[in-house]
């Protein structure tokens, strides 16, 4: 004996058995299928659901953001991006922010937190970057978009001089890049930050020298000179 059911009524039970499995689907699978990894959101371990689900010891590329919550916005899947909010609940140094893909887009939306960024720009001593409601994204390889607030702290010496602790700015698109212009709050120092959609980054940090044996001791560094300033780039890829 067959039973045949009214095609509504099949469409709805096959609506929700694809929903059912969507809903099921491990975050870890989702990830690897729209592509994040490829874009340099890994972990050590992810664990639950789409929908809510865990990161342990997830990393930006090599800078590390911690154990973080994870999930799939659904409303961005309607209009073909696939949108991973992540948080990371720490009293002492929390972090917000989402991560967007699409076809030919990618970027970051309203980060906002503390990155510990190790060796990342040595020899340039940038110890954290630090996020206040920072998007920024890339379309077919060109900055799209970039604003909010950057903070980035310093520890460290350059060629045995101190520097300033604190430089900020706010993000903003210079061509092909996010850049990320920083200044002292004197502004004898500066520090640029380029970041490009293929992974590269371009650090510049530039110091206005107060005397001839502080010039002398940066050229000895490897710094250029330029219209008055001592110049070092530094040229490497996350």
């Amino acid at each position: 004996m067959r039973i045949r059911l009214p095609m509504g009524r099949t469409a709805f039970f096959l609506g929700a058995f694809a929903f059912a499995l969507l809903a099921l689907l491990p975050l870890r699978l989702a990830a690897d299928w729209f592509g994040f990894a490829a874009r340099g959101l890994v972990a050590r371990e992810a664990t639950g659901s789409i929908w809510f689900g865990g990161l342990r010891e997830a990393q930006l590329g090599p800078v590390p953001v911690g154990d973080v919550t994870a999930r799939l916005n659904s409303l961005p899947l309607l209009l073909g991006r696939a949108r991973v909010s992540l948080r990371r609940d720490d009293e002492a140094n929390p972090f917000r922010g989402a991560i967007t893909l699409s076809r030919h887009a990618f970027g970051v939306d309203d980060a906002t937190g503390q990155l510990r960024v190790g060796a990342l720009f040595a020899p340039l001593p940038v110890a954290m970057i630090e996020a206040d409601d920072v998007s920024a994204g890339f379309a077919n390889g060109q900055c799209a978009r970039a604003e909010g607030n950057v903070r980035a702290t310093l520890a460290g010496e350059v060629a045995g001089i101190g520097l300033p602790s604190g430089f900020a700015g706010t993000a903003s698109c210079a061509g092909d890049a996010v850049l990320l212009p920083l200044a002292s709050q004197t502004g004898m120092e500066r520090l640029e930050l380029r970041l490009f959609a293929d992974g590269r980054f371009r650090a510049d940090l530039s110091i206005r020298p107060t005397d001839e044996a502080l010039r002398g001791r940066l050229v000895a560094a490897g710094f250029q000179e330029a219209n008055g300033l001592a110049l070092r780039r530094i040229d490497g890829r996350f």
